[in-house]
C-alpha cells in the first residue's frame, strides 16, 4: 500500500515561477515546500524529439514494490486496496479514439480483474458523492468493451458533485480536445491518496481531497508535458490556474510518471511548464448555462435526517427544492 508524507494543500500562483505546497516532515509537522515550475517560456518548452520510435507502455508510471498492473482494453491501473480505488489510471488517447461510437452505459460494475475486490454500489449509496470517473467514459466510447470497462468501480473515486460535473468535467473535455488537435496523448490521472482521509460505505472507500492529471504529447515535431492538481471542490477558476509541471505532480503524489522516456527528454519535459504551448479553447471560460448530465440522487439531507430522494442534473448535485438549478 502506498502512503505519502504529503499533506493535502496546494497553492499554485500563476504569476510566480514557483509552485507551493504543504508537506509533513518526519516529525509530522507541517512545512512549506517550494517546487520550481519554471517560467512560462515557449522557447524552452518547445522540445524537439530526437528519436522517432514508439515506446510501448509509455503511459505506465514506475511501479512501487509489490504493485501489480491491472490491464483493461483501453486503460491500465494499479489498485489500492487500502483506499478501495486506483492509485492511477493510465491510457493513450488518439484522435481516432475520441469518436464515440457507443453511448455510455451508466452500468457500474465491480472490476473482475481486481482480485481483492473493488468498491460496490453500496459504498456510494446515500453518500452524497458522485461516482467520479478517473478515465472519463467519453474517452472510452470507441468500442463496446471499452465503454463498459470505463464503468468499473476501479475507475471510480468519490467526488463532490459540483467538482465532478464542473471543473473536473471541463478538464476532461479540454484533454479530449487536445487529443484531437495533437493526434496522440499519453494520460495518467488519479486521486491523491494519503492517510487519514474520510471514508464512505462498508468498504471504507477513501474520499480524496485532491486529484491530478498528467498529459504527455510525444509526437513530432514538438513534445510537451503538463500536469494539473485540483481540489475536490467546486471552482469557477480558469483551468490554467491549476496547471503545474509534471515534476510538481510527482512531488505531490510520490509517483514517477513516464519512466520509459529517455532520461534527457524526461528531465526537460517534466520540469518545464509552458502554458502557451497548449491551446485552451472555450473549455476554460466560465459559463452560467446548465450542462446536460446524467440524473443522480440529490445530495441534500431532509428534515428527517435522510438523504433527499429526488433526482437532479444540477452541477451542484442538488434538486430544485434544495438549491439546484
Amino acid at each position: 500500500m502506498r502512503t505519502f508524507a504529503i499533506i493535502l494543500t496546494v497553492l499554485f500562483i500563476q504569476s510566480s515561477p514557483f509552485f507551493a505546497q504543504q508537506k509533513r516532515n518526519h516529525d509530522g509537522k507541517i512545512v512549506l515546500a517550494q517546487m520550481n515550475a519554471l517560467p512560462n517560456d515557449s522557447d524552452s518548452a518547445s522540445i524537439q524529439r530526437t528519436i522517432s520510435a514508439n515506446i510501448s507502455g509509455l503511459e505506465i508510471p514506475k511501479l512501487a514494490p509489490n504493485e501489480l498492473v491491472v490491464k483493461h482494453a483501453a486503460y491500465s491501473l494499479v489498485y489500492n486496496e487500502t483506499h478501495e480505488q486506483a492509485n492511477w489510471i493510465a491510457y493513450e488517447l488518439t484522435e481516432e479514439r475520441t469518436n464515440n461510437l457507443y453511448e455510455r452505459t451508466d452500468k457500474f460494475l465491480v472490476d473482475p480483474l481486481v482480485t481483492s475486490g473493488s468498491a460496490t454500489d453500496k459504498d456510494y449509496e446515500k453518500s452524497g458523492y458522485d461516482r467520479g470517473h478517473l478515465a472519463p467514459a467519453a474517452d472510452m466510447g470507441w468500442s463496446e468493451i471499452t465503454v463498459a470497462e470505463s464503468f468499473y468501480y476501479s475507475n471510480m473515486s468519490p467526488q463532490e458533485p459540483s467538482f465532478n460535473r464542473g471543473i473536473w468535467k471541463k478538464a476532461e473535455e479540454l484533454v479530449r480536445n487536445w487529443a484531437i488537435e495533437y493526434k496522440d496523448l499519453y494520460i495518467v490521472t488519479g486521486p491523491v491518496l494519503t492517510e487519514g482521509l474520510k471514508t464512505i460505505g462498508p468498504n471504507e472507500v477513501s474520499v480524496p481531497e485532491y486529484y491530478y492529471k498528467v498529459i504527455l504529447d510525444y509526437s513530432q515535431p514538438d513534445v510537451k508535458g503538463i500536469g494539473f492538481i485540483m481540489s475536490n471542490a467546486a471552482s469557477q477558476k480558469d483551468l490554467r490556474t491549476f496547471a503545474v509541471s509534471i515534476d510538481s505532480v510527482e512531488t505531490f503524489t510520490g509517483i514517477d510518471f513516464f519512466p520509459l522516456l529517455p532520461d534527457n527528454e524526461e528531465k526537460i519535459i517534466e520540469q518545464t511548464l509552458c502554458i502557451d504551448c497548449w491551446s485552451w479553447g472555450k473549455t476554460t471560460e466560465t459559463s452560467t448555462e446548465p450542462k446536460e448530465t446524467v440524473s443522480v440522487q440529490c445530495s441534500a439531507t431532509t428534515q428527517s435526517n435522510t438523504r433527499c430522494k429526488r433526482m437532479t442534473k444540477s452541477q451542484n448535485g442538488l434538486c430544485s427544492q434544495h438549491g439546484g438549478n
